[in-house]
């Protein structure tokens, strides 16, 4: 053996038995979600999330704090946006800097100065996003981390010792991710592989009145697929449910259909999170869908390469034709880039101040927060119909109409555009 790689034993599917549903730990008392409105026409819907740090308005984006706070900003402007839950990555913050060094802080809220509600993700992501480093077997998956180091196994186990270490107020399954391209009977190992994943989770799960647990469906494109991860997910004593494995490439037209499915057969009353979706267009899709939660490192990453989000679309502010305009990114936003500066003084700095690209940042997810509450007020007066008719005409109007995946979407829950 290599030196310093960790040895692993590879066992069967069958070493790791399903637990009866009825043994698991309860979840935290009391429902979790509270609907407040329902689109009379679509499946949007309004309420809040009841979590230990305060209640979270719905539907929500939350923006994704990798290591600790979303990249570029500090904790304290997030809460100064009106977010109200962010994310921390499981599998980075677990290997740099390491979950005991986190729990010794006071937790990931200790450690980032963060008095709201936080959600980790499992660290299955990462079996997509760092592919070329990791290996896939039932027992978990081993990793290479990125900046060096002795290989690590990131098991179920792990996975839920790690979280309760940081200590999220919603953590999630480690699930077995594919790309959403992939086919072929992969695709149905890592659904099966999933729901007994689940189960690990769950009865490794030592914080369960603390820390909410939800489940992630998987299941690729395919429906048959998707509604056997259901129905055996639903079956598990789990405050929430994650709609993942999708956002990754695939045809829209297929996308769509997948999370409409999704989200029929899921249970009303619980919270259905939407995992890696944050395109404006996608948000108002997916919640007239019936989805509650999304997260995606879009808003930032986006402003990293100097666009800014607008209702219109987005900006790209390193073009010369900025150089001399000294109105705000968008006149109706009140967030500190555009109260303060002008779209010349954001290009001007763009190729040679990382300040531009802060003010950025602030400015695209300031827009994701108030995109998000327009539509809890217009599903809360009973408008939304009227409200996505607006979004698209003003993010559309004049370019040939709305994309038609989007249009047959929006048709498929009674929403017409014209």
């Amino acid at each position: 053996m290599a030196p310093g790689v960790t040895p692993v034993t590879v066992t069967s599917a069958a070493s790791f038995p399903v637990t009866c549903p009825c043994k698991m730990a309860a979840p935290a008392a009391g429902p979790v979600l509270r609907i407040a409105a329902e689109c009379g026409r679509s499946r949007a819907r309004a309420g809040e999330l009841r979590l230990p740090h305060g209640d979270v308005p719905l539907p929500v984006f939350m923006p994704v704090g990798t290591r600790g706070t979303a990249k570029g900003l500090t904790a304290s402007q997030l809460a100064a946006l009106g977010c109200r839950i962010c994310l921390g990555n499981t599998f980075h913050l677990g290997t740099r800097p390491g979950a005991e060094l986190v729990r010794r802080s006071g937790g990931l809220h200790g450690f980032m100065d963060w008095p709201h509600n936080l959600l980790t993700d499992s660290g299955g992501f990462q079996m997509v996003s760092l592919l070329e480093l990791a290996e896939v077997s039932e027992e978990g998956v081993l990793f290479q981390p990125p900046h060096g180091g002795d290989r690590v196994l990131l098991s179920p186990e792990r996975s839920m010792e790690i979280q309760n270490a940081l200590g999220a107020d919603i953590v999630m399954q480690l699930d077995d991710v594919v790309s959403s391209t992939t086919t072929g009977p992969r695709v149905e190992e890592a659904m099966a592989r999933s729901i007994r994943w689940l189960d690990r989770c769950l009865a490794a799960h030592a914080r369960p009145q603390q820390q909410l647990l939800f489940a992630i469906v998987q299941g690729g494109l395919d429906p048959a697929l998707r509604r056997r991860c259901i129905r055996a997910m639903t079956r598990r004593a789990v405050p929430g449910f994650a709609i993942g494995g999708l956002s990754g490439g695939e045809d829209k037209a297929q996308f769509w259909r997948t999370v409409k499915l999704s989200a029929e057969l899921l249970p009303r009353d619980k919270p259905r999170y939407l995992m890696g979706v944050g395109y404006a267009t996608d948000l108002v899709v997916c919640v007239a869908l019936g989805c509650d939660m999304f997260d995606c490192v879009f808003p930032t990453r986006t402003a990293r390469f100097g666009s800014a989000l607008v209702p219109w679309g987005s900006l790209q502010l390193k073009n010369r034709r900025f150089a001399k305009d000294f109105r705000p990114i968008d006149a109706d936003c009140g967030c500190p880039a555009c109260r303060r500066y002008s779209r010349a003084y954001l290009h001007a700095l763009l190729r040679s101040n990382t300040a531009a690209l802060h003010l950025l940042t602030l400015h695209n997810l300031a827009y994701q927060m108030k995109l998000m509450s327009s539509m809890r007020e217009s599903i809360l007066q009973r408008r939304f119909p009227e409200f996505v008719r607006e979004f698209m005409g003003a993010m559309y109007g004049g370019r040939g109409g709305a994309p038609a995946w989007a249009r047959e979407a929006l048709e498929s829950v009674g929403i017409a555009l014209d």
